[in-house]
C-alpha cells in the first residue's frame, strides 16, 4: 500500500469510528494485511486495578482488525460491505501503560476476493496480539470478518 492510500485509510477510519477517537487510538503502521495501532495510557479509561479497561483493549484490537479490512479490501467496498461476524479475546496478563495491537490478516487477499467474485460471502479471520511497550503480550484476539455482497 502506498503512503497516500495508507494515510487516506487512517484518516477515514478515525473519522468514521468516533469511539476509537474518544479513546485516543492512533496508527503506528498500516499496510495490506497488517495494522498496528496504539492505545495511550489514560486514567479515564482504567479499570479497578489501574490498567486499561478490558473494553478499551477490545476496542483497540477490533479497530486494528477493521483497519486491515478497509486497507486490504478498500477497492471492493463498491460491491460488498465488511462486517464483523464474531470476536474472541483472551486477556493473558494485566496491561499497564500504553498498549499496542498488531493485527494480521489470516487469509490471502486473493482467496477472499476470488470467493467474492464467485458470488459467495467470504469469511476470514484477523488475528491480533496486544502488548505493552516492553513487549509483554497481554492479550490475543481473533475477529472473524465477512464481505457481504451488495444486493443488486
Amino acid at each position: 500500500m502506498d503512503a497516500a492510500t495508507a494515510e487516506m485509510v487512517k484518516t477515514g477510519f478515525l473519522d468514521s469510528v468516533p469511539f476509537a477517537r474518544t479513546l485516543g487510538v492512533t496508527f503506528t503502521d498500516l499496510d495490506h494485511g497488517r495494522a498496528v495501532m496504539r492505545l495511550p495510557d489514560d486514567a479515564a479509561h482504567h479499570n479497578h486495578v489501574g490498567g486499561p479497561h478490558a473494553g478499551a483493549m477490545f476496542t483497540l484490537a477490533e479497530s486494528a482488525s477493521g483497519a486491515i479490512v478497509i486497507g486490504t479490501f478498500g477497492d471492493q467496498l463498491n460491491r460488498a460491505v465488511p462486517l464483523a461476524v464474531s470476536a474472541e479475546i483472551r486477556y493473558l496478563k494485566l496491561a499497564m501503560g500504553d498498549v499496542t495491537a498488531e493485527a494480521v490478516l489470516g487469509r490471502p487477499r486473493e482467496e477472499v476476493v476470488a470467493e467474492l467474485d464467485e458470488g459467495r460471502r467470504p469469511e476470514f479471520p484477523v488475528d491480533i496480539e496486544l502488548r505493552t511497550d516492553d513487549g509483554t503480550v497481554t492479550g490475543r484476539m481473533t475477529v472473524l470478518w465477512t464481505l457481504r455482497p451488495n444486493k443488486k
